[in-house]
């Protein structure tokens, strides 16, 4: 395929602070939320959020299926996963930031043009090399394992961090459920297509979608590999890829793909989007690493959007231990 040249669009953007107790720095939600800065001011010290954007704050959270499947949250946190001591990311911080470029290429309108797309019905097939392919549906999905939360780091490529509570189950088991033949090597991915609803695939006319990823069926089986139908203690909103994604989180983020509907298990390693798009820059494997600079910018340093801290990238995400076995350094 040939490669498509994207602009250099990644660029930290201007910080941000995010005290527990307001959740979004006032120039984050004027920026995030795309209102005008004319005539808006800060309140006392601590900053306010005016009335408009507590109300954007507040819509920008809603889950996507809206009331179906509450009850199925909040879900029993696991204890063996935690954040190593860093702080959980508030909320309307990745609410309001997010890459999702079937809806845009902004990552502070994504959730905006998200919050309306619908969910109900939805259905993933599972095919390829299993001895039991299905056609599931959003009760399936929701009742096929029991729920669990787990607090993970996540990662950009871009450099930016955040730490969130996602509720699911592990990816291993789900896919156990359809027990793979011993010719399965890979699992592939393949989110939803709708060009005349999703104005980012509209506008990127020219990029290969539906968005595809695909992982070795060993990592995907790894007890750290997840499923995601919620997150902070409920039904996912659209723009964290509801109703059902994958949650990677010792690769980029790209490599956790959003609103999934087919999944299959293969023989052969699947093509990706992205290396499709530019080959040079993002690999098959994609796994943290602060070794390994992307062609544009170093990956030595990530900077937290909620807490606008700057540190060292860790292998692997800080998840050395879970799946270092997994690897002899040599991937891409």
């Amino acid at each position: 395929m040939t490669s498509i040249r994207i602009p250099p669009s990644w660029e930290i953007p201007e910080g941000l602070a995010t005290p527990e107790s307001i959740y979004l720095d006032r120039r984050r939600v004027v920026k995030a939320l795309g209102l005008s800065a004319l005539g808006l001011t800060l309140g006392p010290s601590t900053g306010c959020i005016l009335a408009e954007d507590a109300i954007n704050a507040h819509r920008m959270v809603q889950p996507a299926l809206g009331k179906r499947f509450a009850d199925k949250f909040p879900a029993p946190q696991n204890q063996a996963y935690d954040l190593g001591g860093r702080p959980l990311t508030p909320e309307k911080v990745p609410a309001a930031y997010n890459n999702f470029y079937e809806f845009s290429t902004n990552k502070g309108k994504v959730w905006g043009l998200a919050e309306d797309y619908p969910v109900d019905p939805w259905k993933i097939e599972v095919t390829g090399l299993v001895a039991k392919p299905r056609t599931l549906d959003l009760d399936d999905l929701f009742g096929i394992l029991p729920l669990e939360e787990r607090l993970y780091r996540f990662r950009c490529v871009e450099r930016w961090a955040m730490q969130v509570p996602w509720t699911g189950y592990p990816l291993g088991k789900f896919l156990s459920l359809f027990e793979p033949l011993s010719t399965a090597r890979y699992v592939r991915f393949v989110s939803f297509n709708d060009p005349q609803r999703l104005p980012g695939q509209k506008a990127l006319a020219n990029y290969p979608w539906p968005y595809y990823e695909a992982h070795r069926l060993d990592e995907a089986m790894n007890p750290l590999a997840f499923v995601a139908l919620g997150i902070y203690g409920h039904a996912m909103p659209m723009q964290h890829g509801a109703p059902w994604r994958v949650v990677m989180p010792w690769k980029y983020g790209y490599k956790s793909p959003k609103s999934i509907v087919r999944i299959e298990l293969t023989a052969e390693q699947p093509p990706t989007f992205w290396h499709d798009l530019q080959p040079p820059e993002y690999g098959f494997y994609s796994n943290v690493d602060p070794k390994k600079p992307h062609p544009r910018w170093s990956q030595a340093v990530e900077e937290d959007i909620g807490t606008l801290e700057k540190r060292p990238t860790e292998l692997y995400n800080g998840y050395v231990e879970q799946v270092g076995a997994l690897y002899d350094g040599s991937e891409v």
